[in-house]
């Protein structure tokens, strides 16, 4: 009898080590989102990689913490950073040579990252726009100034047939006192990306506590490194290490249905 009690405690404990385990490597790496959805890797066109030797840095990086997949997205901000499609497309077929060349296995395709202003919407009405899939785009307002008419700017990105994935909406402060602005954007068919980084406290302690509550309230849908540089690349290693982490890794994220666009 006491044989009998004994095995099944072993079994128990042998148990009960396998699930943590098991658990330990699924919190291990980003590898549960496989595609990150928004960074800056293509070479000297805005404030990311600068060089391509930059750019296959940060993507080795991306790759050791495991993703396996990349969809790019380089700034248009007509102001600072006047890219085209053209441009974006040029710089992602170097990009994805270089990484041939020096045998990185890692998928990268190219949308945008479109900065909303009087330019952003001459390229709605004229011309196809870079996409993350499907027909949704990524879009990022001013950080200083609130955009004026913004129901209004997200209906019409609608009606000529996108879906705007809002980037970092935790970050912008015009926001912070209106709780509600997120439910609002929410029902009208808005699509939020949270950057992973901002659950470090990288952008401060109140854009951090945005973030954990806009997680706990299911607003996002997309989250994305925002890859510039390798202090990014760090702070989203030491984020591996957090308790954040794991709400991440049990979040409904749709970066995994990327994987095979």
């Amino acid at each position: 009898m006491l044989s009998k009690i004994f095995n099944f405690i072993k079994k128990k404990d042998n148990d009960d080590e396998q699930t943590e385990l098991k658990e330990s490597h699924l919190g291990s790496d980003w590898s549960f989102l496989q595609t990150d959805i928004h960074s800056h890797f293509i070479p000297g066109i805005d404030d990311g990689a600068q060089t391509i030797e930059d750019s296959i840095m940060l993507i080795r990086e991306m790759h050791a913490m495991g993703f396996r997949n990349i969809i790019t997205t380089p700034h248009i901000k007509f102001d600072h950073y006047p890219n085209t499609t053209a441009t974006i497309l040029q710089g992602l077929h170097g990009l994805q040579q270089a990484l041939k060349e020096n045998n990185i296995d890692m998928p990268i395709k190219a949308a945008a990252e479109y900065f909303v202003d009087d330019h952003f919407m001459q390229l709605l009405e004229n011309e196809p726009l870079l996409t993350i899939r499907n027909k949704e785009i990524l879009i990022e307002f001013s950080f200083v100034f609130e955009p004026m008419g913004l129901f209004d700017t997200i209906f019409k990105i609608q009606t000529y047939g996108y879906r705007p994935i809002l980037a970092h909406p935790e970050r912008y402060s015009f926001f912070h006192n209106k709780p509600n602005i997120y439910s609002e954007l929410k029902d009208r068919g808005c699509l939020f990306q949270l950057n992973t980084i901002s659950l470090s406290g990288y952008y401060g302690r109140i854009v951090k506590d945005i973030a954990d509550s806009m997680i706990g309230k299911n607003l996002y849908d997309y989250c994305g490194s925002d890859m510039h540089h390798i202090r990014h690349a760090e702070v989203l290693k030491k984020l591996m290490l957090s308790n954040s982490f794991n709400t991440l890794r049990d979040y409904p994220f749709l970066n995994a249905q990327l994987l095979s666009n």
